[in-house]
């Protein structure tokens, strides 16, 4: 992709603009107990995938007009998180998870040996990337060093390329973590090295780690959320890139049975794009009492040729994939890479790429209401 002739305009919603660097791959976190958000980037020196030289973060508090209900948000300014770092390797796809117990704030991401480019790791069938981890206690003021789990985890082996979110991870209501990931399966015959998604979990609050069992159909980049029904019964669902047609959309119901593929009707832009998905317990009328029933927001460029006009689209039966509304089009034009956040009260904050000409000229963000939602997609 090549960069825009002229510069990037900056407004109001701009969180990290391209200028001197280019900023690409949003990943947002809500600290609930600060109510602050963090929202993190890849800054490289130009638009290819091998140019990542450092991961980055602001901090934003919110402000919630008293008569307009609109809500702002004052960013900090930009914080390169230097410890998301091995030497002659460049850091990748930004991936926040918080253990409430522990009041601790997960921060996964991949480091790329040098320039090598996802291809060239799928042509040699040699995985050149390593699974790392850094933590925070004080919402990203500090950090600890870097955590590898590469040599931990057998199954990286047996992967050509392998690679986290990029997006946020989950805390599920009985503690487990969630940090979703995909990787090329490795075989001596390239045409059978195919992407599957599957999530890497602790129940420990993060000391170990192991694999879950991968969707059985081909998908890449991904994220999770926890949903539950009239039951009670609590499932992971999965949301995740395809390379054209529909989305992958699969259901974990945590039975040993890894996960159940959903018949998704999801538009997949062109040759395909990274999405986001959040859960949030069901909303009354009134929008501000809750049930046990969980429904889900996503958010995903709705053209079916090209990264354009941000979607946001809603799921009141998340166990069925027929019941995703239309798409309300938060962003007009450009639209690339987004991650979701719920900030409760029926608010959700959301980064998105996007621009006039590319959507890589900023992250911008924008909050707004599940009403807004409703609101936008006709209902």
């Amino acid at each position: 992709m090549d960069n825009t002739t002229s510069a990037p305009e900056e407004d109001d919603n701009t969180v990290f603009i391209s200028k001197d660097n280019i900023y690409r791959i949003p990943a947002l976190f809500y600290d609930s107990d600060r109510k602050i958000l963090m929202a993190f980037a890849e800054e490289r020196t130009d638009s290819s995938d091998t140019s990542s030289k450092a991961l980055v973060m602001k901090t934003g508090t919110l402000h919630k007009d008293a008569t307009t209900h609109e809500v702002k948000v004052k960013w900090s300014e930009l914080k390169l998180v230097k410890e998301a770092h091995i030497e002659g390797y460049r850091p990748m796809n930004p991936c926040p998870l918080y253990e409430k117990t522990s009041k601790t704030l997960f921060f996964f991401f991949v480091c790329v040996e040098g320039t090598t480019s996802e291809c060239s790791q799928i042509c040699r069938n040699q995985n050149k990337g390593r699974l790392c981890y850094i933590t925070s206690k004080d919402g990203g003021q500090s950090w600890s060093g870097v955590t590898d789990l590469t040599g931990k985890l057998r199954q990286i082996k047996n992967w050509a390329v392998f690679a986290v979110g990029p997006g946020h991870g989950i805390q599920t209501e009985d503690g487990r973590l969630i940090v979703p990931v995909y990787g090329y399966e490795s075989h001596w015959v390239i045409w059978k090295r195919k992407p599957y998604s599957l999530f890497l979990y602790s129940d420990d609050k993060g000391k170990t780690w192991q694999f879950s069992n991968k969707i059985e159909k081909v998908s890449l980049e991904c994220e999770m959320a926890e949903v539950s029904d009239d039951t009670g019964l609590k499932s992971i669902y999965c949301n995740a890139r395809s390379k054209g047609g529909c989305r992958v959309e699969a259901l974990n119901k945590n039975d040993g049975n890894g996960f159940s593929i959903l018949q998704s009707k999801l538009v997949e832009t062109g040759g395909g794009c990274q999405g986001s998905v959040v859960s949030f317990h069901a909303q009354s009328e009134d929008a501000q009492s809750q049930n046990a029933n969980k429904w889900l927001l996503y958010s995903h460029p709705s053209s079916k040729s090209k990264r354009s006009d941000l979607g946001v689209y809603l799921n009141k039966v998340p166990s069925d994939s027929s019941a995703w509304s239309k798409p309300w089009i938060i962003n007009r034009g450009p639209s690339g890479y987004s991650d979701l956040a719920y900030i409760g009260d029926g608010y959700f904050a959301l980064l998105m790429e996007c621009g006039k000409h590319s959507e890589i000229e900023q992250i911008a963000y924008k909050v707004f209401s599940l009403e807004e939602v409703i609101q936008g997609i006709g209902e």
